[in-house]
């Protein structure tokens, strides 16, 4: 049990966290990939060589420790990691692990003198209320995603049954149940996770959900990234025909229903969780706002679709702005980067609105601030990583 002189002790360590906390991770990688290969699969290598995870881990062990006394300060954190970890499958028996190499790394970064005795036991009470929080949670979450209908537990084999080139860059793949059976119903937002044997490993991955869910099978909408592992063998290797391992949808950045107007925000292949959304929102009769950037119209997919819709719904109105528009390229409504002054002119009129935005960081960053300088709350406006989940302040 977490007693108070752990609690003291945890929160002591804050400084520490603050000066040298993605050191700890990066060793703490280090430990845990290098002596348990088999968790290797439940990690995208390409954000440990960036560095995106030891930082994003970094921050998630700095908040843990900051509201020890108070873990409802940590908000949707602990929801977005039980999602993530739900959509690859994390199993009870992997926090051990985890575990073990986090306070073998706190010993060996911070040192005898300062990760002591009394230190290593506190953090080893912190770490398994965490993790029995969230062990918990994602066994409740996998029994009812079992027993719910069209739903499954682990794996289930899926067949490729269209590959849809969308961009120079963006290929759709819709999947349909080997059995020929129904699937689970999702959200508009969330997403699915794809285990796949690239070579000679075994790799997890997640991928927005790109359309409505329709209870017969589900569309990712993937971008090919420059030497990523997973992206470019579903591009180059994966074809009709072709059978993929799912896990159920997952995902807490999830469209929320109401009346207000809804403002769709997003950059690049951050387009795919808001097609869903746009597609869920247009069977009701809220305003809509579908705000979408890109580098030029030979990366921008699903502008003909969004076009389409527009004519047909004379609510949805749809704004795109292109970094560096090129010869041909049909006309943007701005060119330059996503600002203030643009968001400003393309926002509904109406201060109640809800808004998503997704894209890569840098985006987000800016898109955030934007959206608080033009009195958006943050209660109002959602977002989410593709990547692991990190900060925007």
């Amino acid at each position: 049990m977490l007693s108070a002189e752990h609690r003291a002790i945890v929160r002591s360590t804050v400084p520490l966290l603050e000066q040298g906390g993605e050191a700890l991770t990066t060793h703490f990688y280090r430990i845990l990939l290098d002596e348990h290969p088999e968790v290797r699969p439940y990690f995208n290598q390409a954000n440990q060589a960036t560095g995106e995870q030891p930082r994003a881990l970094a921050n998630g062990v700095l908040m843990y420790a900051r509201h020890i006394d108070r873990l409802e300060a940590l908000g949707d954190l602990v929801g977005a990691i039980i999602s993530k970890h739900v959509s690859l499958r994390i199993r009870r028996e992997h926090y051990p692990l985890v575990g073990a190499s986090l306070l073998r790394a706190i010993r060996e970064v911070l040192g005898a003198d300062i990760a002591t005795d009394a230190v290593l036991e506190a953090w080893g009470v912190a770490y398994q209320q965490l993790a029995d929080i969230l062990g918990d949670a994602e066994e409740v979450i996998y029994d009812r995603v079992a027993s719910s209908p069209g739903g499954w537990r682990d794996g289930r084999a899926f067949v490729v049954a269209h590959k849809v080139q969308e961009s120079e860059e963006i290929t759709s793949f819709h999947f349909v149940p080997a059995d020929g059976g129904t699937v689970i119903v999702h959200e508009p937002g969330q997403y699915i996770g794809l285990r796949l044997q690239v070579g000679d490993q075994d790799a997890r991955r997640n991928y927005s959900l790109s359309a409505a869910s329709d209870e017969r099978g589900y569309r990712i909408s993937v971008k090919r990234v420059p030497g990523g592992l997973v992206s470019n063998y579903l591009h180059d290797r994966v074809s009709v025909g072709d059978s993929v391992e799912l896990f159920p949808p997952s995902g807490h950045f999830v469209l929320e229903h109401n009346d207000r107007a809804l403002v769709l925000i997003s950059g690049g292949v951050g387009i795919t969780p808001t097609l869903a959304m746009l597609q869920a929102a247009l069977a009701t009769e809220r305003p809509i706002h579908f705000i979408h950037s890109a580098r030029h119209g030979g990366v921008h997919a699903f502008r003909d679709v969004i076009d389409g819709l527009a004519a047909k719904h004379p609510r949805l109105r749809r704004y795109y702005c292109y970094e560096t528009p090129r010869t041909g390229d049909a006309e943007p409504d701005a060119t330059g980067f996503l600002d203030k002054d643009l968001l400003a002119a393309w926002l509904p009129a109406s201060d109640a609105m809800d808004a998503y935005y997704l894209g890569p960081k840098p985006f987000m960053k800016a898109v955030r601030r934007a959206l608080r300088d033009l009195g958006v709350p943050d209660a109002r406006a959602k977002f989410e990583f593709f990547g692991p989940a990190s900060s925007l302040d």
